[in-house]
């Protein structure tokens, strides 16, 4: 029997703000409540990783066994360069997606990425011993935002197969605006979208392209592949008839949102 012929408890799911990559190795609210969200959640069969640092110029997944940590940044620490988070892949999963998508394409990459710091810094809290399979799905930079939620629903189904999806990124992301004078504050548009995110997702998650039309839209979102990660959740959301709750409320820098979402399993 197959991974396909087998029916489990829904999966939860989860959007998380990662922030900088030196939350990798520091310990503060945020990171303590992605431990905890680890803690809560059933043992997955394999976690589907949708980082905002895989944005690339077509749809693919990462079908390696062993799959490489990238060290994707630079000016940090060398403790943060030699960081190692050695999961194993799962190509078995890498078909699934392959399959549950269909009709549309999806690639197999078998050597040409791994796992980047958008996963790996929140999976070495939430899954610290690194024994979960992970696989990674690329954000397709040429398509648009309605394509990345038509794809998440899609991709629901996995949750009824022992797979944790995870979405890594930023509600609010724009580097060019960062104060490290404000280390927990934001600014009064930052917090205003990131709050009116919050509204729609406790409301209703399938509107969450609403957004893009909010009048701090821009200065919140100056390129997409950080807020793309989202509407993997909110569709997932929506296509199970839940409501996220929002976990790790707060900022980083001013113009980045730490705020995380979670969708409950069964």
């Amino acid at each position: 029997m197959s991974a396909n012929d087998v029916t489990t408890p829904l999966m939860p799911a989860a959007f998380i703000g990662h922030g900088t990559p030196m939350n990798t190795l520091e310990s503060n609210r945020f990171t303590q409540a992605w431990a905890d969200f680890g803690k809560a959640v059933p043992t997955p069969r394999g976690i589907l990783a949708v980082s905002a640092h895989w944005y690339a110029n077509a749809t693919m997944v990462t079908a390696m066994p062993n799959p490489r940590t990238i060290h994707d940044f630079y000016g940090f620490p060398k403790e943060l360069n030699e960081f190692n988070y050695p999961a194993p892949g799962l190509p078995d999963l890498a078909h699934e997606v392959a399959e549950v998508i269909k009709p549309d394409w999806v690639g197999m990459d078998q050597d040409g990425w791994g796992i980047d710091h958008g996963t790996w810094s929140v999976l070495a809290h939430v899954f610290p011993k690194a024994d979960i399979p992970v696989v990674q799905l690329s954000i397709n930079a040429f398509k648009g935002m309605d394509y990345h939620m038509e794809l998440a629903a899609k991709l629901n189904e996995l949750r009824r197969r022992g797979i944790l999806i995870l979405g890594s990124g930023n509600v609010v992301h724009n580097l060019r605006a960062i104060d490290f004078s404000k280390p927990d504050a934001a600014y009064d548009w930052a917090q205003r979208f990131d709050e009116k995110a919050q509204e729609l997702m406790l409301s209703n998650p399938g509107d969450v392209l609403a957004l893009t039309k909010q009048r701090e839209f821009g200065m919140s979102v100056p390129t997409p592949d950080h807020f793309i990660p989202l509407l993997y959740l909110a569709a997932l959301a929506d296509a199970e008839g839940q409501k996220p709750e929002p976990f790790a409320v707060g900022y980083q820098g001013g113009s980045v949102s730490m705020t995380s979402y979670a969708l409950a399993g069964e």
